[in-house]
């Protein structure tokens, strides 16, 4: 935890910028995997572990912004807890540490918020994310799940916030950054042909917890990077295959490292690959020489791709204009995510709220194929933190589908195309924060260009 006065000012700056009424936090319960007694790995709500600090299940809490009251609602432990998990401390000595004084019995929130219903108050209340939360609205304000009318003051009031990362949040986030790129860096250094996915993604989890991290999301350890989000472990690596990791420690506080590698399962890449790696190599350190305040990142976004599509005109699979091809969307059979997002307590920072809250500062997202998938899109302030993560993926069945509709025959070459629909994913990240002047890397370097990446490969 941060010190007492962090969380003491978080909270006054969230109740001056909200103005008025009553804020509703709920903390996350434990969750049974297969039967009640047998849980997946808690984590605390990121917004409650924000403003109050506290990771531990079976705790709510009130803002009286009005009435200048700050509540932690939950329940001491039990005997029976006690013999089960151990002693913990009290639900009073939990609270001081954040500096909140008041305690009241789960049950009684309830009868809290029905009386600030009775006075006509405005209560704020978030988003529901999980099915727990929905039963909590209903049960305690009678929402009917789906809906929902979350504060939107509450929301943008909490966003504002969070985006700009302060010092000790940096330092933090740093601390997950090192060791993400210790869990690229051991799976390059011990890849053999021959080996599985699990085994590899062993590697990685094994140099998580031994700093005594988790894993900030599900990790993808494939042999098919061109599926994007391939959480299976299934596949065996060969000579020739191309590995693609995208992986991410969470330190004990919940700030989240996200970065993302891509290394032959042989000790050097194949001509075809270096050729493909080169490209992408470009996008990215153009993307990233392109970072300052005031930059807006949709055009760095629009920049690797048009790297992307001058490269793959050089190898024969695109032609014409290339920013026209970008604008009209035909990058996207190459390259149909987005380039990056906020990261922080959360992997994808704030999701849970909306990226057209999060990441568009309220405009509406674009539905291009491809582009709809950019997460963020605003201008660039000092203080965030976000990823850097082009790719180039060469999918079959997309590859298939628009030859078969002759979609962007202006820009594509598919007989050229489709000698590459085995070659698979490329997919290289980097986590940064804008500064005043311009833009830091955050953690350890880890290996992207064809010479850094067989040089430890050998």
């Amino acid at each position: 935890m941060f010190s007492k006065e962090t969380y003491i000012e978080r909270r006054a700056q969230l109740k001056k910028s909200v103005g008025s009424g009553v804020l509703l936090f709920l903390g996350n319960e434990e969750q049974g995997l297969n039967y009640a007694s047998n849980n997946f790995r808690y984590r605390q709500d990121s917004t409650f572990l924000y403003y109050f600090g506290l990771p531990y299940a079976g705790l709510a809490a009130i803002i009286d912004i009005d009435n200048d009251e700050e509540i932690i609602f939950g329940d001491e432990l039990t005997i029976d807890d006690i013999v089960w998990m151990g002693i913990q401390p009290t639900l009073k000595e939990k609270s001081e540490r954040v500096g909140i004084s008041k305690n009241l019995p789960s049950k009684e929130l309830g009868q809290y918020l029905l009386q600030v219903k009775k006075q006509s108050r405005h209560l704020h209340y978030l988003p529901s994310y999980r099915p727990e939360h929905q039963i909590k609205l209903y049960n305690l304000l009678q929402v009917i799940p789906g809906q929902e009318a979350p504060s939107l003051k509450f929301i943008r009031s909490i966003i504002n916030q969070r985006n700009h990362k302060t010092e000790e949040e940096i330092k933090e986030i740093e601390k997950a950054c090192n060791v993400t790129a210790d869990m690229h860096m051991a799976a390059m250094k011990n890849i053999r042909p021959g080996m599985y996915e699990y085994e590899i993604a062993a590697i990685i989890e094994h140099v998580a917890k031994s700093n005594g991290y988790e894993l900030s999301f599900p990790t993808i350890a494939t042999i098919n990077g061109q599926t994007l989000h391939n959480n299976t472990y299934s596949n065996q690596a060969k000579e020739g295959d191309l590995f693609l990791i995208d992986a991410g420690a969470e330190t004990t506080m919940g700030y989240a490292g996200d970065m993302s590698s891509t290394f032959p399962v042989s000790k050097t890449f194949t001509p075809k690959q270096r050729d493909v790696i080169r490209i992408q190599n470009e996008m990215h350190f153009q993307a990233v020489a392109a970072l300052k305040p005031g930059a807006h990142y949709e055009e760095v976004y629009n920049l690797s791709a048009k790297v992307m599509v001058d490269g793959m005109k050089e190898l024969g699979i695109m032609k014409g204009d290339s920013m026209d091809a970008v604008h009209e969307g035909a990058h996207a059979i190459l390259y149909p995510h987005g380039l990056g997002h906020m990261m922080g307590l959360d992997v994808h920072d704030m999701e849970n709220f909306g990226e057209k809250w999060v990441g568009y500062d309220g405009r509406e997202k674009s539905t291009q194929f491809g582009r709809k998938s950019l997460r963020l899109s605003r201008l660039l302030e000092p203080g965030f933190v976000f990823t850097i993560e082009p790719g180039i993926y060469f999918i079959p069945e997309l590859i298939d589908l628009w030859q078969k509709e002759n979609k962007f025959t202006d820009f594509i070459n598919y007989d050229k195309l489709q000698e590459y629909r085995d070659f698979g994913g490329i997919r290289n990240e980097e986590d940064y924060l804008i500064t005043s002047e311009g833009a830091r890397r955050l953690g350890k370097k880890i290996p992207i260009t064809v010479e850094e990446v067989e040089a430890i490969r050998e």
